[in-house]
C-alpha cells in the first residue's frame, strides 16, 4: 500500500467519526459530554404531587433528591416505595433535552408497581406484563406537557437506551432501563 492510500484511509476514518458525532443532536451530545446538573419537574397525576429536583449535581447523584423521586414514583395504591434505577431519571432528562422540553413538566402515570398491584392490573388486553420492569423500579409511563406523544416516542427510540412502548390511546409512552426493544 502506498503512502497516499494510507493517508486517504486515515482521513476517511476521521471523517466518518466526525460525521457520526455530527449526527447526534447538539443538545444531547452536550448533555452526554458535559458534566452539568440534571433537573426534573415531575407531576404524579394520580396523587397530585409535583416535584422539582436537581437529582444530579454534575458530578454525583444527590441521595436526598433520589429519595424524593423514589417517593413520588412509589406504588400509590399499596403505598410502597422502592429505589428507582437512577438511569431511568437520566433517560428522562436526556429525552427532555433532546425534545427541548427541559422546563416542561413530566406527567407521571405509573412508576414503581408492587407485584400485588401489577398482578391486579393484569387483565387480558391490558398490556400489563407479568414480569414488568415497573416491579423492579426500572420503568415509567408518562407524557410531557406540551410535547406530542409521537415525538416523545421517536426521540426515545432514537436514543436506544432501553425499552420503549407506545400507547397513544392511553396518552403515554413507556420507557425502561432494560434491553433496547420496542412495542
Amino acid at each position: 500500500m502506498n503512502e497516499i492510500d494510507k493517508h486517504r484511509r486515515k482521513w476517511l476514518a476521521l471523517s466518518s467519526a466526525a460525521m457520526g458525532i455530527a449526527l447526534l443532536p447538539g443538545r444531547v451530545f452536550a448533555t452526554l459530554s458535559t458534566p452539568r446538573p440534571r433537573i426534573l419537574v415531575v407531576n404524579n397525576i394520580n396523587t397530585g404531587e409535583t416535584l422539582k429536583t436537581e437529582f444530579f449535581d454534575g458530578k454525583r447523584y444527590n441521595k436526598d433528591e433520589l429519595a424524593r423521586l423514589n417517593h413520588l414514583f412509589r406504588d400509590y395504591r399499596a403505598e410502597k416505595v422502592k429505589s428507582i434505577d437512577p438511569a431511568l431519571f437520566d433517560h428522562l432528562y436526556r429525552l427532555q433535552v433532546m425534545l427541548g422540553g427541559v422546563n416542561r413538566p413530566v406527567q407521571l402515570i405509573s412508576g414503581y408497581r408492587s407485584l400485588a398491584t401489577n398482578n391486579s392490573m393484569r387483565e387480558p388486553g391490558s398490556g400489563v406484563a407479568k414480569h414488568s420492569y415497573h416491579t423492579l423500579g426500572q420503568a415509567m409511563d408518562f407524557h410531557i406537557q406540551g410535547i406530542e406523544l409521537s415525538n416523545i416516542r421517536k426521540a426515545a427510540l432514537k436514543m436506544r437506551m432501553g425499552g420503549v412502548g407506545y400507547y397513544p390511546r392511553s396518552n403515554f409512552v413507556h420507557i425502561d432501563t432494560g434491553p433496547a426493544r420496542t412495542w
